[in-house]
C-alpha cells in the first residue's frame, strides 16, 4: 500500500483531503496527525511515513481546507507570513470537527485495529488537547502546543492518557507555563509532560533551523513507547 491523499467527508456534503500513510502490512492502530501552521508539507508527510513504518495507519487531515486547499508552506519569509495569516483566520471549532471526522473515517479504513491516537505539533499540539476533550481517542501526544496553560480547566473533560513535550528554551511557552502544565497533566495516571533542556520551539522538526537531534530522539522514543502502551 502506497501513501496517498484520500477524501474525508466533512458532514455538509463536501470533502477535505487527508494524507494517508499505511503500515507495511496494511494493519495496525490509527494515528491522526495534526499539522503545524504550515499545512501538510514535506515534513508532516515525513512524520506520517515515519510512524507508518512502525506499524500505524497515519492520517494527516488538511485543516486549512476551508480557507485554501492543500496548503504546503516552508518555514521562513513569505511562507511564514502566509501561514500566520491563515492561522489567524482559522475556525478552531471547524478544525476540531475535521479531526473528529478524520478519526471516525480512519477507524473504518481496512486494516485498522479500532484503537485511535492523536499526534500533533505546534498548532497541532494545541489541537490534540482540544480534540481529546471533544472526542474519545485512546491517547494523545503533543509537541510544543502553545497556550495549554490557559486551558487547564478543560483537563477534567479529557479521559485519555496525555503525553506532552516542550522545549525548555521555547520562547512561545515560558517555563512558568510548562511548569503549570506539567503540574496538572503530570498528576494524571498514565500521563506525562517532558521538558527538554536547550530545546527551542520546533525542536522535533528536522526541516527547521531549530531542530535538536538528541532531544528529538528522546522525545520520539518516549512517544513511541507511549503509543505502544496505549494503542499497541
Amino acid at each position: 500500500m502506497a501513501a496517498e491523499f484520500i477524501d474525508i467527508p466533512s458532514g455538509d456534503g463536501r470533502t477535505f483531503a487527508a494524507y494517508h500513510s499505511p503500515p507495511p502490512d496494511g494493519t495496525g492502530p490509527l494515528i491522526v496527525l495534526c499539522q503545524e501552521i504550515f499545512g501538510i508539507n514535506r515534513h508532516i508527510r515525513e512524520v506520517a511515513d515515519q510512524w507508518a513504518s512502525l506499524g500505524y495507519h497515519v492520517l494527516a487531515p488538511d485543516l486549512f481546507w476551508r480557507l485554501e486547499q492543500r496548503v504546503e508552506l516552508g518555514f521562513e519569509g513569505a511562507d511564514l507570513e502566509k501561514a500566520r495569516a491563515l492561522y489567524a483566520r482559522l475556525d478552531i471549532d471547524g478544525a476540531i470537527a475535521d479531526v473528529l471526522r478524520t478519526m471516525e473515517h480512519g477507524a473504518r479504513l481496512a486494516g485498522t485495529s479500532g484503537k485511535v491516537g492523536l499526534l500533533g505539533f505546534c498548532f497541532g499540539g494545541k489541537l490534540i488537547y482540544l480534540c481529546a476533550e471533544a472526542g474519545s481517542p485512546d491517547c494523545a501526544i503533543g509537541y510544543y502546543g502553545v497556550g495549554l496553560e490557559k486551558m487547564l480547566d478543560r483537563l477534567g473533560g479529557i479521559d485519555c492518557p496525555l503525553l506532552l513535550h516542550f522545549g525548555a528554551e521555547d520562547g512561545a511557552t515560558p517555563r512558568e507555563a510548562t511548569d503549570a502544565v506539567a503540574g496538572a497533566v503530570g498528576a494524571r495516571p498514565g500521563s506525562a509532560v517532558h521538558v527538554y533542556p536547550g530545546a527551542l520551539h520546533g525542536f522535533n522538526n528536522w526541516r527547521k533551523k531549530t531542530f535538536n537531534a538528541p532531544e528529538s530522539q528522546k522525545a520520539f522514543a518516549r512517544s513511541l513507547a507511549f503509543a505502544r502502551a496505549t494503542l499497541g
